[in-house]
């Protein structure tokens, strides 16, 4: 299982903004069959204005059809891409984090 993390560093006051449009993608990808995201805004940190969504897949080859949109009709594809109008206006920078979860053995 893989932990995948999207790491965005948002304009000042342009956290909220970015939050409501992936609480609305997050409903959509649900509706598709996707991985639920976890959303998480920073109190503390490198840099302010932090919004980091994390979500797990099995794989990879899952990840990118997941980034394809897979899954999605035609009507939740036009929606993702109405969503994301602007976004690129609300965010500074951002990297993607990719994590193996490993099993925890109990001692």
């Amino acid at each position: 299982m893989l932990l995948i993390r999207e790491v965005f560093h948002c304009r000042p006051g342009k956290v909220r903004p970015l939050v409501e449009k992936f609480q609305a993608m997050n409903r959509i990808m649900a509706n598709a069959g996707q991985a639920n995201m976890r959303l998480m805004t920073d109190y503390t940190g490198e840099r302010y204005w932090t919004l980091v969504a994390e979500f797990e897949t099995p794989n990879l080859a899952e990840f990118e059809k997941m980034m394809q949109g897979g899954g999605m009709s035609e009507a939740d594809t036009k929606e993702m891409e109405r969503l994301m109008e602007g976004y690129h206006d609300l965010v500074d920078s951002g990297r993607r984090e990719i994590y193996k979860l490993e099993p925890v053995t109990k001692g």
